[in-house]
């Protein structure tokens, strides 16, 4: 969905754009706003068959929608859903409250499908007050809760020995398929750091069973590492002290999503858009950046250069996009631990291989599902503060890319930490 001013339309109303983005051979729209008394026929966009677009001009504030598909009724997953207590699902529209104000510039400008051609982008921004009664409530919610709340019901932690080879460390990290892990040193029985696909990172002090999430989140992003290991020592009785979990960005997340499910609505900034609010790394004049540039390769650039940016732009992550920046795949830190497949970083020139072949070379560590659904996770910029931080909850996903319905044009990237940075303030 977009929004937009209606020029010479009914004062009071916005234009918002709809888009279908999951084909079909007729597709109407309906919604609250027209009281579900008009079928508004979509049209396929141009030079993109499955994609159906229609714009309408409604009265701000909420309203749930649908699309009739081939004669069938269906809602766009990807959005904000409501469901009603018989179970009816229809997607979910904010377009302004009285608790909202709004931002339009110029450089919002862009060319829609209306008759009225060029008109100018609406975004909702959250007031300051509700900002800070948002952040205070997440931050209130993280301090009461410990670190007891990572622990699941069962799993295994694979450690390391300090006195380990680092070569074999390094293939067992790809045999395990795990990007990191802790090293455990038998001569003063304490953890002391974590050897990562890259290298060592000591962790200058773990987590304890009690301390509280806000603590450990804001510990973990002061570090710039991936977890913490959550220890249980007891100086009472003298053993050796017990490694219960790792603690991550991811579990604390969805800690917070899971407190926060039922009563998003208190928290005014869940429900806005991703491109309203300041977090992330944007496309310029698409959303709101970190003011940091946002870094993509052609696969065809070298292995060498790649590493370089990830060193350069402090980031985790690369997208790697074709010649009209469409997501073709993603290249991360953790990529590296391919080389260990059959020792192939004895026997290559990291000037001179590819970005593609260097990916291809762990084609058989990840399955073409892993590689769809954990390696290239994606979301629009349309998408809610909510729905991306459940996404990110989810195992494994630590970023998301957020592209153009349709095209696939890489527009920006959202990881855990522009989340936590953003909630904590």
């Amino acid at each position: 969905m977009d929004s937009a001013s209606e020029a010479g339309g009914v004062a009071g109303t916005v234009l918002m754009r709809f888009v279908w983005p999951h084909g079909g051979q007729s597709v109407f729209l309906s919604g609250s706003f027209y009281r579900w008394a008009r079928l508004v026929p979509m049209s396929p966009m141009e030079g993109c068959p499955t994609i159906f677009q229609a714009v309408c001009s409604i009265t701000p504030g909420y309203h749930q929608y649908k699309f009739l598909v081939d004669g069938e009724w269906k809602h766009d997953e990807r959005q904000s859903c409501s469901t009603s207590e018989c179970g009816v699902v229809n997607t979910v529209l904010f377009t302004g409250e009285a608790n909202y104000d709004f931002i339009m510039g110029p450089e919002l400008r862009h060319v829609d499908h209306a008759s009225d051609g060029t008109s100018i982008d609406v975004l909702p921004r959250i007031s300051e007050a509700d900002l800070q009664a948002s952040r205070h409530r997440i931050s209130a919610y993280l301090s009461t809760q410990t670190t007891y709340e990572l622990l699941p019901q069962s799993g295994k932690v694979v450690a390391l020995d300090v006195d380990l080879p680092v070569k074999q460390a390094f293939h067992i990290l790809y045999e395990k398929g795990i990007p990191m892990a802790p090293l455990w040193d038998f001569s003063k029985s304490q953890f002391v750091g974590v050897l990562s696909a890259l290298d060592f990172i000591l962790i200058l002090r773990e987590a304890g069973p009690y301390d509280t999430l806000r603590e450990v989140a804001l510990r973990i992003l002061q570090n710039e590492v991936s977890s913490i290991p959550i220890i249980h020592s007891s100086s009472e009785d003298g053993s050796f002290p017990q490694l219960l979990h790792l603690a991550s960005l991811s579990g604390i997340l969805k800690c917070i999503c899971r407190y926060f499910r039922h009563c998003s609505g208190t928290l005014p900034v869940l429900q806005l858009p991703i491109c309203a609010i300041p977090v992330g790394t944007w496309v310029p004049k698409i959303g709101e950046s970190n003011k940091r540039p946002l870094a993509m390769l052609r696969p065809s650039a070298s292995l060498s250069s790649a590493l370089n940016l990830l060193i350069q732009a402090q980031v985790s992550s690369i997208p790697i996009v074709d010649d009209n920046d469409s997501l073709l795949d993603i290249f991360c830190r953790s990529d590296i631990t391919a080389l260990a497949k059959d020792r192939v970083y004895t026997h290559i020139n990291i000037s001179e291989i590819t970005i593609h072949e260097a990916l291809q070379l762990g084609q058989d560590y990840y399955s073409p599902h892993e590689r769809l659904n954990q390696r290239c996770q994606m979301c629009l910029r349309s998408d809610t503060l909510h729905k991306v931080m459940e996404r990110l909850a989810s195992p494994g996903v630590r970023r998301l890319i957020i592209v153009e319905a349709g095209s696939n044009r890489v527009e920006g990237i959202v990881t855990l930490s522009d989340i936590f940075k953003f909630l904590l303030g």
